[in-house]
């Protein structure tokens, strides 16, 4: 797409984004599809939910147009797929409780229809492979990991702005301009939440943004995508671990992240995003300064910086626990 065009073409899923968020809190109210406070939630009051489904209604005519225009063209038709399916059983999700083994297995088959359609572009099967589990875990990581006001939509927004750096593609610049469009209505304080057909829908578009770089093999800069979603991959992974060993229900909603603990313990909801923000953003630096490096040097930046990433959940998480009980009286403050 040429730069004359890009402007406007951002501007236009910006402000669709941004009236689709206008009216999908106005139909979530309507249809009372309300979040309600309570022990497994970081927020203390009532707040409507199935605003992402502005982010796709933004972003789907752009996968589209990449089907129709773009190279890869059947990679880009998959991707459409595999997002209406993860965005459509996440919005069924907000308007009715699913079985979390339906929902994963619809995750699963948009996964590998994303993959399908990289090997039938001619990308490597150990490539492709590699990106339908990876889609599975982004988008319950997204899942995961939107708890808070502003979180999973700036995380996301850094994540989009890595991926522009490594390459002169459209859906990064799509992507953040979505995200903007949605924004004010989740932060400072959020008047809607995602829901399950936004946090899904992003971690799908996330997938997608690696999905849209050439395999590691050939270009090793790709691995350094992987710094931006640092953050959100250890924290969910390590609790998730944590929650396994202590033989809880892992699947069920909780508040055992450290984004969640520092809510409980205090902290706005807004210092906590933008304490995550401030970590993604060193990591998004860190591939600014790595993209032409060789392999071994990416390869140990990736390593060392998820070392340090884990490490420093270890110590905030010990330092949370070591705490008096925290109080739910400003949770959302």
């Amino acid at each position: 797409m040429q730069a004359s065009v890009l402007a406007p073409v951002c501007a236009t899923i910006f402000v669709t984004a941004l009236v689709g968020t206008w009216l999908a809190r106005r139909y979530a109210l309507r249809r009372r599809l309300v979040d309600l406070p309570g022990e497994r939630r970081s927020h203390v009051h009532a707040t409507p939910r199935g605003g992402g489904i502005a982010i796709v209604a933004a972003v789907l005519p752009v996968l589209l147009w990449l089907a129709w225009a773009g190279s890869f063209g059947a990679m880009w038709l998959a991707a459409a797929v595999g997002f209406v399916m993860v965005a459509g059983i996440g919005w069924v999700d907000d308007h009715r409780s699913l079985s979390p083994w339906l929902r994963l297995g619809i995750h699963a088959t948009a996964a590998a229809t994303l993959a399908a359609g990289m090997a039938w572009a001619g990308q490597p099967l150990w490539w492709c492979l590699c990106i339908c589990v990876l889609a599975v875990g982004l988008v319950n990581v997204w899942n995961f990991m939107d708890g808070i006001d502003g979180l999973a939509t700036t995380q996301a927004m850094l994540v989009a702005i890595a991926c522009g750096l490594l390459s002169g593609h459209v859906l990064p610049l799509a992507v953040l301009a979505a995200c903007a469009g949605f924004l004010p209505f989740n932060t400072p304080r959020a008047r809607i939440f995602l829901g399950d057909v936004g946090s899904g829908a992003l971690g799908f578009l996330i997938a997608c943004l690696f999905a849209s770089l050439p395999a590691p093999d050939a270009a090793p800069a790709t691995l350094l995508l992987l710094l931006p979603v640092s953050a959100f991959m250890i924290d969910a992974a390590l609790t998730l671990g944590a929650r396994m060993l202590r033989g809880e229900r892992w699947w069920m909603p909780h508040v055992q992240h450290v984004y969640q603990r520092l809510v409980q313990h205090g902290a706005s909801h807004m210092a906590a995003t933008l304490g995550y923000a401030a970590w993604t953003f060193v990591a998004v630096g860190l591939l600014a300064i790595l993209g032409r490096q060789a392999p071994a040097p990416i390869f140990g930046a990736v390593a060392t910086w998820y070392l340090l990433t884990a490490a420093t959940w270890l110590v905030l998480r010990v330092r949370l626990d070591r705490r008096t009980p925290p109080s739910r009286k400003r949770l959302d403050d």
